[in-house]
């Protein structure tokens, strides 16, 4: 794995360095014997409080963290903390991705429902005159998009609002984690909706 570390000169390279998993896998000890409620509490503010601590700077910006005990929602928990410079959440899931198989065959590469919606054959006169208005359209908005995007990141600002407060520092605060749960039959309803494969680890 690759680590950022400074030469002599202070100059930032990257070094290529063995990683020890027992440094990356962390095993929280809760108090033994609560309630439900009581650690879905307690892991609240265990999210809360990995999620203000930096990563040591001296191992890969990398961390698991496995919480076997029980909450209302489930039997165990396995958090990943992940440093931005590792990837961005494109990429990390295109990982993710990468380590799943179809369960209908494994042997078939992953695959995801087709945006087409109609395979009729088209006169390709009406196709053309079709397509120029989404291409012109697609066009206009990444113009606008690109514009409102330059004007957003150097001239107007945010509006404030219950999630942007606007104050300066305010990355330095301490953040609360909030979790939302879904049940495997809401996923497997997206599934059906959507009608993409159904994936497994």
């Amino acid at each position: 794995m690759l680590e950022q570390v400074r030469d002599d000169d202070g100059e930032k390279k990257w070094k290529r360095v063995e990683v020890n998993l027992k440094d990356h896998l962390i095993y929280p000890n809760f108090p033994q014997g609560m309630s439900l409620e009581f650690y879905d509490e307690y892991l609240g503010d265990y999210l809360t409080k990995i999620g203000m601590d930096q990563l040591p700077q001296t191992r890969p910006l990398w961390e698991i963290h496995i919480v076997k005990y029980p909450t209302s929602s489930a039997t165990g928990n396995v958090i990943f903390k992940l440093h931005h410079a590792l990837g961005d959440g494109y990429s990390l899931i295109g990982a993710l991705l990468s380590c799943m198989q179809r369960a209908d065959n494994p042997s078939l590469p992953l695959t995801f429902p087709s945006c087409q919606s109609s395979s009729k054959p088209r006169h390709d006169s009406v196709s053309i005159f079709r397509r120029v208005p989404r291409v012109l359209s697609g066009m206009i908005n990444t113009v606008l998009d690109f514009g409102w995007t330059l004007l957003k990141s150097s001239i107007v600002e945010d509006d404030r609002t219950p999630i942007r407060s606007g104050d300066d520092g305010v990355q330095f605060r301490p953040v609360n984690i909030t979790t939302m749960t879904f049940s495997l039959d809401q996923f497997k309803q997206i599934k059906a909706n959507l009608g993409v494969v159904i994936l497994f680890l």
